[in-house]
């Protein structure tokens, strides 16, 4: 079509005019011309014959292998389209020839090891690609077709878009090849079955045009259609009638640079004819009629690809510059530029072109410039609405003020499946990720969408809780007993009572030791009963703050280990007055022994070592630890101790058969002279014990929160004041209130009335 004559016939020009501008300067090549040969690869059938005699010596084509068998190209321009650059470029890589492409894309020219003199002015497919995924995400369109010419470019250029995307939030929807052939009324009918509104077109300006036309011919409105690089920048279509029912047309273009002088050259040189030789209609069919064509025809054809050809051709000329050595004002004729020394010079290119540093990668792709992003505004012209520049920091603007959408509505959405609401989970529906359902998420989970929406992650049971539908976990609310809290201070002010009047006790003791109340209560051994009821009240301090495993330890070996002494001291104590006044005239030498080697110490010594070994070797494999309790609790961590009970029930059963014997001494004494007679106080001790750790049993399989700490405590505390008032009180309040029954007489006349009782 004329439109695709005119963009080609003017880049045919720009090559012309940037030739003799080199030829007429006198920097860069001053006392040497450029000659070249230009013809249209229109076709491999047309265009191989032209191609082979570029490089053929003597009519035969083969790699050199000495100088008089070298062809005189040194250098080749183009071609434009990567099929054609493809099907060429190997003819020219045997030689190393450098082939500079101003419009040639695909990702496989980046392979050197396939392609190794093969540059390239303009970005490769991946620069493309990744400009329009950015101008996707700028505008969350995630839902999205991509149509490509069914070629190279096409499908490089596909298959670049489908890698970059992956792992991302877009969908490649839809996709297809086109060619000539193509029928676009089932592609537009799949476009609106599957809502597609995002259309990116990556194909030449003539497969463009035609999907274009198609679109108007057929009604298809309110799309947004993403233009590549190579017919972004089209003249024709943007004035088509009925352009701007198919929604709004956004590209990504070279930019729009101007070549100085350019216009100048074309009004100067139209007045030639071109040549239409026979010779020339033979070897490919590049006959224009240019005849028709105004100046003006060709300065305002499409612009697409300009400064690429034009820093082409510069490029092999700043090569061939510094080849031949023209850097003292006039160049070494002498020096032959063979082909890999242009292309190594090549490589090495760094030159400033209209204020554009021109450079190569390793892969010989450009590292300058930047691509425009176009709008097709209502007045039929490429409007420049944003940039993406290729530098370090890869800037990326785009002005949204300037883009008029279809019918003036706001920026469209492309979207499979409406986004879900906040706590909700996408679940898929279907072959595409963002095609979805929403599942809101149940307790103890939250979705962080920016991590994985498809995904209720689990909170940490330990420490954390979530409500249902929640994006974070909480942090789980620590409840330990504090020592501030009213409970806490309640018990420890029970418990520094309980000190005190036990010291008080034992200063009372010492001051009436040598008292009938004090030797009936057991004498020396008082002093160890008050002292163990001491050291056990410590383990109630550590029931408070928060739990370590150092205070779960002290919670329950003080108390367990010195409990279990005064309990055997209160078996002694019964036994010893049951042994007095009932077995000591029956088994006199029995008695002698005891009485002989204090009995009664090495009872208390054997059984405080007997549970001190059980709670070292218990502990050592099951110690007690903190824990953190979350069974039944939402929102809370409640701090405890965790105590095996399987492990340490053999301390547990020691303490109970202790207390057993115990009350079975108490009993037999029930008869006993009344100052004597403990059964009643000490059964009352040991029946008030074992209430009160009934209850606390049953409390604590049935309530578990924070406050069984306190509980605990309490029944420790209980534990301890029973003996404290039922078998110390009584002595204490005969000491000071009756002092007439705490004398020698007194405790003879109960003894003998006792005797009596027995005898009669």
């Amino acid at each position: 079509n004329q439109e695709f004559l005119l963009s080609s016939y003017r880049r045919f020009q720009l090559m012309r005019f940037a030739v003799e501008e080199i030829n007429n300067s006198t920097d860069l090549l001053p006392n040497v011309s450029l000659g070249y040969d230009i013809f249209d690869h229109c076709s491999d059938s047309h265009s191989f014959p032209g191609i082979l005699s570029f490089i053929s010596v003597n009519s035969s084509i083969r790699p050199y292998d000495n100088l008089s068998r070298m062809s005189e190209v040194i250098a080749v321009v183009g071609t434009f389209t990567s099929p054609g650059s493809r099907t060429v470029a190997p003819l020219f890589m045997m030689d190393l020839i450098p082939m500079v492409s101003y419009g040639a894309s695909s990702s496989i020219f980046s392979r050197k090891q396939n392609f190794p003199s093969f540059l390239r002015m303009m970005h490769p497919n991946k620069d493309v690609i990744e400009s329009i995924y950015k101008m996707l995400v700028h505008f969350n369109w995630r839902w999205v077709a991509f149509l490509n010419i069914n070629d190279d470019y096409g499908n490089d250029g596909r298959d670049v878009f489908i890698e970059m995307i992956e792992g991302t939030d877009i969908c490649l929807a839809y996709t297809r090849g086109l060619d000539e052939k193509t029928n676009y009324t089932p592609i537009f009918k799949q476009l609106e079955t599957q809502q597609i509104n995002i259309i990116i077109v990556y194909a030449p300006e003539w497969t463009a045009e035609d999907l274009i036309m198609s679109a108007i011919e057929q009604n298809v409105t309110n799309k947004v259609w993403i233009a590549g690089d190579a017919w972004a920048l089209n003249k024709r279509l943007p004035k088509l009638k009925g352009i701007k029912n198919i929604g709004t047309v956004l590209g990504v273009s070279e930019p729009k640079i101007t070549i100085p002088g350019f216009n100048d050259f074309i009004y100067s040189s139209k007045g030639q004819s071109d040549n239409n030789n026979e010779e020339q209609q033979k070897l490919c069919n590049q006959v224009c009629n240019c005849s028709g064509l105004r100046p003006e025809n060709i300065t305002s054809a499409e612009s697409s690809f300009s400064f690429a050809v034009y820093s082409a051709i510069y490029a092999i000329a700043h090569a061939l510059h510094n080849t031949l050595q023209c850097g003292s004002g006039e160049c070494n004729r002498n020096i032959t530029p063979y082909p890999h020394v242009i292309l190594k010079e090549l490589k090495k290119s760094n030159f400033t072109l209209l204020n554009h540093s021109i450079q190569f990668d390793d892969n010989g792709d450009p590292t300058f410039g930047y691509f425009s992003f176009v709008f097709w505004n209502q007045s039929g012209d490429a409007e420049e609405v944003g940039f993406y520049k290729f530098d370090p920091l890869c800037d990326f603007f785009v002005n949204n003020s300037k883009i008029q959408w279809y019918e003036n509505k706001p920026v469209p959405s492309s979207l499979c499946s409406i986004p879900c609401d906040e706590g909700y989970k996408k679940k898929t529906d279907g072959p595409h990720k963002c095609c979805f359902k929403c599942e809101i998420c149940p307790e103890g989970t939250y979705v962080n969408t920016t991590e994985d929406p498809y995904l209720c992650i689990k909170c940490n049971d330990k420490t954390e809780w979530s409500s249902e539908g929640s994006t974070k976990c909480n942090h789980r609310v620590e409840e330990y007993v504090h020592f501030t809290e009213t409970a806490a201070i309640f018990v420890m002010i029970g418990t520094w009572a309980f000190i005190g009047f036990t010291v008080a006790v034992s200063v009372l003791f010492a001051i009436n030791y040598n008292t009938p109340v004090v030797k009936s209560a057991g004498g020396p051994m008082c002093f160890l009963i008050l002292s163990c009821l001491i050291l056990c009240s410590i383990s109630v301090f550590f029931y408070f703050g928060v739990p370590t495993d150092s205070f779960c330890v002290l919670r329950y070996v003080p108390f367990l280990l010195f409990y279990t002494v005064c309990v055997a001291c209160f078996v002694v104590r019964s036994f010893q007055i049951v042994f007095i006044f009932k077995i000591a005239a029956k088994y006199p030498k029995f008695h002698s022994l005891w009485v002989k080697y204090n009995g009664q110490w090495l009872f208390i010594t054997a059984v405080f070592l007997i549970q001190l070994l059980l709670i070292v070797f218990v502990y050592s494999f099951a110690p007690p630890k903190a824990y953190s309790i979350t069974s039944g609790y939402f929102d809370k961590l409640v701090l405890d101790c965790h105590v095996s009970l399987n492990k340490s029930s053999v301390s547990l059963v020691f303490l109970s058969l202790l207390c057993l014997l115990c009350f079975i001494f108490s009993y037999m004494g029930k008869d006993l002279p009344k100052n004597y007679n403990e059964a009643k106080s000490i059964t009352f001790c040991l029946l008030l014990l074992i209430l009160t750790w009934v209850v606390f049993a049953t409390i604590f399989f049935v309530y578990s929160g924070k406050h069984i700490q306190t509980l605990n405590a309490l029944a420790v505390l209980c534990s301890l004041y029973s003996f404290l008032v039922w078998y110390f009180m009584p002595k204490v309040y005969i000491i000071i209130y009756q002092p007439q029954k705490n004398t020698q007489q007194y405790f003879q006349d109960l003894i003998l009335n006792y005797s009596k009782a027995i005898t009669y």
